[in-house]
């Protein structure tokens, strides 16, 4: 693994603590419309035109206890930058993106790791949205410029759909034997409360179509809270063999005042989260949609000397 400040890998079964939400916590800080640029809900646009409140965001994230934080790349390629106007910026934005990471983690003492996001775009191939050569194209040139600003490894993330997930991973590879440089790759997957991908698929399949692919972990982000998830890690945690990661929602979202609220406070996000590493082996954790500096920092606090549990296999 590649590392920002020449810090050593983590080593197989080491604890690594993700960062929490960009764009709800971003929201929280009342930017003025002038960063927004009249592009509302374009958070990737602000690495342009506010990167030292990005760099802040990711600032806070770290002195909470992450070891990793993600760029700020999420909906950072064409297909998605196209509803804003901006599909000829992918390359200025996803490099800004990575500048604005690596400036938060500057100084940072201890092992910290820059996570380039890869977000599932707007369309779902399976449902005929996009064809899939127009998906694998709009990843590979994300991708491309993540590795060549230096990421210390990729995260895609929030899938929705298996066919969206495997064109994206595809991409991925074939982007790291072009440019000569190969980093480790996540894959995390979105389920429904009906227990499925949004276009059906199980974690069964997930799993058995993404052995081949040799990532460094696949897990589940959005959508739910962590007490939704925990049939899933449990069936991960005895049937896949590589690491596992666990990065949900501050609980359901509800609507409160016309407001979108996550209600799990940070002290039982975290409780829940001790129980998937110490029971499941889950050891890639963080925080999606809601959660705040305050939850990683109670994350961080409640897994101080913790040890992922030893997993045995089912073959």
């Amino acid at each position: 693994m590649s590392i920002s400040g020449n810090s050593p890998a983590p080593r197989d079964h080491e604890l690594l603590i993700f960062d929490g939400a960009f764009g709800t916590t971003m929201q929280s800080m009342h930017l003025p419309q002038s960063a927004w640029g009249g592009l509302e809900g374009c958070n990737e646009y602000l690495n342009l035109s506010a990167p030292a409140a990005v760099s802040e965001l990711h600032r806070a994230f770290l002195e909470a206890g992450s070891h990793v934080i993600e760029t700020n790349t999420f909906g950072a390629t064409r297909i998605v930058l196209a509803e804003y106007g901006l599909a000829d910026r992918v390359q200025e934005i996803n490099a800004a993106a990575v500048a604005n990471a690596r400036a938060a983690i500057s100084g940072m003492q201890g092992p910290r790791y820059i996570a380039g996001s890869i977000g599932p775009t707007t369309k779902l191939p399976s449902l005929g949205h996009i064809p899939t050569s127009m998906l694998f194209d709009a990843v590979a040139e994300q991708v491309r410029v993540l590795l060549r600003e230096g990421v210390d490894l990729l995260i895609v993330e929030t899938c929705q759909d298996l066919l969206q997930l495997k064109t994206c991973l595809v991409a991925a590879r074939e982007c790291f034997e072009t440019a000569g440089r190969c980093v480790p790759l996540m894959a995390s997957v979105t389920m429904e409360r009906s227990g499925t991908m949004l276009v059906g698929t199980d974690m069964a399949a997930v799993a058995a179509t993404l052995e081949p692919f040799g990532l460094f972990s696949l897990g589940l982000n959005c959508a739910t809270g962590p007490e939704d998830m925990e049939t899933h890690i449990r069936f991960l945690s005895q049937q896949w063999p590589g690491r596992i990661s666990c990065i949900p929602n501050q609980g359901l979202p509800e609507m409160i005042g016309g407001q979108t609220v996550y209600p799990m406070a940070p002290d039982e996000f975290a409780a829940h989260m001790r129980l998937f590493v110490e029971r499941y082996g889950v050891s890639v954790v963080g925080g999606c949609c809601g959660s705040s500096p305050d939850h990683i920092r109670a994350l961080v606090r409640v897994l101080r000397d913790v040890t992922p549990a030893a997993r045995r296999v089912e073959t």
